[in-house]
C-alpha cells in the first residue's frame, strides 16, 4: 500500500475552484437558491493529510420545492393538451438533438467530475460519456423508426385504426451514483421523447456533474418539461409521490428504495415502473473453461469499478477440479491490479466514493472468515482512506453474509462446486434473476444449463463476464432485480402506451379522416415521418 503523500494531480484535472451550485430547474427558469446547501465531497484528496476534497455545494430543497416542480411537470402535460405530448415527432427530435449537441461540448467537464465524485477512471468516464452521447442519438433513430412504423392504418373486420404510441404522463426519475449519467439518461432520455413530462433528481454522489448540463436542459425543451431538484429522497421525492399525481417511477438503485416511494402513492394500481435494482449474478466455471479467457472475463466482471456495478459478477461458482489452478492465478491476478487515483495511467482499483463502505466490506470479509473462509490473495482486505483492497474469498458457504448480500464493492466470494445442479439450484433460489455468466465448451454440460437458466435469469453470458450493453439489447431482470426493460428499443415502449383512433369503414368516415390527413390538422393522425 502507497503511503500518504501529496498526489501529483494533472493540471488538467485539478480543482481549482469548487462548484458553488446555485440554481435548480423548475418551470423553464433556472432558479436562483438562497437557502439551505449540502456540501458535496469527493472521497480522493489533494492533500498530504489524505482528507476529502471538498468539490462545492448543491441546494437542499425540501417539499414547497419538490411541490414546484411536480405542478410545473403537470402543466406542461397539461392533462394531454400541452404543448410536449401533442407536438409533431419531428419537433420532438429537434429539441433532443439540440440538447445533445450542447452536451457534447460540455465533455471534459463531466468527465473531470465524473473522476473526483465517484472515483471512476479516466477512460471509464470518458466511456461513460461518449456511450451516452451515443445512447441519445440512438435513441433519437429509434423514435424516428417507430414513427415510420406507425405511420400507417390497418384495417380489420371493417374497422380502420391509426396506432402510435402515446406517452404516460409525468414520470419521477432517479438514478445511481454508479453511473450517475448513462443509467439516469437510459430513463430519463426514452422517456421525454416520447412526451412525458419529468422531475428528475440526481444521485447522491455524481450530483455536481449535472452541473455543466442544466442550461442544455433549460434551453432544449419547452417550460416544466424538465424539472430538476435537490436533497435527501424523503423530503423531496416522497411527497411528490404522496400526491398521486406521479403516473411512471423510473428509478435505478435498491429495492428499499423503489418499496418504499411505491408505498407513499396513494394509487399503486395506476403507477408504471420502470426499475432498475440489485443483482446477485454469477458466474459457473465448468472444468473445461479455457482458463485463460476465464481468469480474464472474471478480473473484468468483478472489479470493474471496483465491483460497483449491478452487472457485476458478485459469486464466483468453480468446479472442484480446477478450483485450486483457478484460485492460485486468479488470486495472483487481482494482486497484481494497480490502485490509484482515476486519471493515473492503467489504473483499475480506485478509492470508494460511499463514506464507511469500506468498513461494510470489513464486515462481510470478517463475517466469511469467522465461519470458515480464508483471503486467498496477499493484499486482500487491507484499507487505507476509503479504499479497501480486494479480498479473495474461499470457500465461501451460504450462512455467510457475503453470499447473501449484494456487496457491491470489492469483495469476491467463491463457492467450489463437484455438482452442476448445485449453482443452477441457488440461482432458482436467489431473490435475484438478472444475469449469469457461464465458462466452458462442452456443449453437452452448457445446453441443459443454458436451457434451465434462461427461464431464471435475463441474459446467459457465454465465456464472457455480465454486463449491460450493447444498448440495442434488452437489459432487464426477474424477480428482485428489475421491472420494465430497457434499451434503445425496449425503453421507448417502456415510457409508453398504445393507442389509437378507430373508425367504422365508410364513406362518411373515411371523408373526414382524408380531410385530417390532407389537412395535417392532427399531429396524432398523420402518415408524415422524418427518413
Amino acid at each position: 500500500m502507497k503511503t500518504k503523500t501529496t498526489p501529483t494531480i494533472p493540471e488538467e484535472f485539478k480543482i481549482t475552484e469548487t462548484i458553488n451550485q446555485d440554481t435548480w430547474l423548475v418551470n423553464g427558469v433556472l432558479e436562483k437558491w438562497e437557502g439551505k446547501t449540502s456540501e458535496v465531497y469527493s472521497s480522493i484528496s489533494s492533500t498530504e493529510d489524505g482528507k476529502p476534497t471538498l468539490l462545492g455545494t448543491i441546494p437542499y430543497l425540501g417539499e414547497p420545492e419538490a411541490n414546484r416542480a411536480l405542478l410545473a411537470a403537470a402543466d406542461a402535460f397539461g392533462k394531454g393538451k400541452g404543448l410536449w405530448p401533442t407536438m409533431k415527432v419531428a419537433d420532438r427530435v429537434l429539441c433532443m438533438e439540440r440538447f445533445v449537441k450542447q452536451m457534447e461540448k460540455q465533455r471534459d467537464a463531466v468527465v473531470k467530475l465524473l473522476m473526483w465524485e465517484i472515483g471512476k477512471t479516466l477512460n471509464d468516464s470518458r466511456k461513460e460519456f461518449d456511450r451516452t452521447v451515443e445512447y441519445i442519438y440512438d435513441t433519437i433513430e429509434e423514435y424516428k423508426q417507430l414513427d415510420r412504423d406507425s405511420a400507417k392504418f390497418t384495417k380489420h373486420d371493417g374497422i380502420h385504426a391509426h396506432i402510435r404510441r402515446g406517452p404516460l404522463g409525468i414520470v419521477l426519475c432517479l438514478g445511481p451514483y454508479n453511473y450517475p449519467l448513462n443509467e439516469t439518461f437510459a430513463l430519463l432520455i426514452p422517456a421525454l421523447i416520447m412526451g412525458n413530462t419529468a422531475i428528475f433528481k440526481p444521485a447522491k454522489h455524481g450530483v455536481l456533474l449535472m452541473t455543466p448540463l442544466l442550461e442544455a436542459f433549460r434551453s432544449s425543451f419547452p417550460k416544466g418539461v424538465v424539472n430538476i431538484v435537490y436533497g435527501r429522497g424523503r423530503e423531496v421525492a416522497a411527497p411528490i409521490m404522496q400526491s398521486g399525481r406521479i403516473d411512471v417511477l423510473a428509478l435505478i438503485g435498491n429495492s428499499r428504495s423503489a418499496v418504499a416511494l411505491q408505498d407513499h402513492h396513494p394509487y399503486k394500481n395506476r403507477l408504471r415502473l420502470v426499475l432498475g435494482l440489485e443483482a446477485k449474478n454469477p458466474a459457473v466455471i465448468l472444468p473445461d473453461a479455457d482458463m485463460d479467457l476465464t481468469i480474464n472475463e472474471c478480473i473484468s466482471g468483478t472489479l470493474s469499478f471496483n465491483g460497483q456495478r449491478c452487472t457485476a459478477l458478485k459469486v464466483l461458482y468453480v468446479h472442484e477440479e480446477v478450483a485450486d489452478t483457478f484460485n492460485k492465478r486468479f488470486a495472483e491476478r487481482v494482486d497484481a491490479l494497480k490502485f490509484g487515483n482515476p486519471w493515473e495511467e492503467g489504473v483499475m482499483l480506485t478509492p470508494l466514493p460511499e463514506p464507511g463502505k469500506p468498513e461494510y466490506i470489513k464486515e462481510l470479509i470478517d463475517d466469511a472468515l469467522a465461519k470458515g473462509a480464508k483471503i486467498i490473495n496477499k493484499k486482500g482486505g487491507k484499507m487505507m482512506g476509503n479504499y479497501i483492497y480486494p479480498a479473495v474469498l474461499y470457500p465461501v458457504t451460504k450462512d455467510m453474509r457475503v453470499y447473501e448480500e449484494e456487496q457491491f464493492g470489492p469483495v469476491i466470494p467463491i463457492m467450489p462446486f463437484d455438482d452442476i445442479e448445485q449453482p443452477a439450484a441457488d440461482v432458482a433460489d436467489s431473490s435475484y434473476g438478472q444475469q449469469v455468466s457461464l465458462f466452458g465448451e462442452n456443449v453437452h454440460n452448457l445446453a441443459p444449463l443454458i436451457d434451465t437458466l434462461v427461464n431464471l435469469v435475463c441474459r446467459v453470458n457465454l465465456n464472457s463476464s455480465c454486463q449491460r450493453g450493447p444498448d440495442v439489447y434488452p437489459f432487464t431482470g426477474r424477480k428482485d432485480s428489475a421491472a420494465g426493460t430497457l434499451s434503445v428499443h425496449d425503453a421507448l415502449r417502456s415510457f409508453s402506451i398504445r393507442t389509437f383512433v378507430a373508425s367504422k369503414d365508410n364513406d362518411y368516415n373515411n371523408r373526414i379522416l382524408n380531410d385530417l390527413l390532407d389537412s395535417k390538422a392532427s399531429n396524432f393522425i398523420s402518415t408524415d415521418y422524418i427518413l
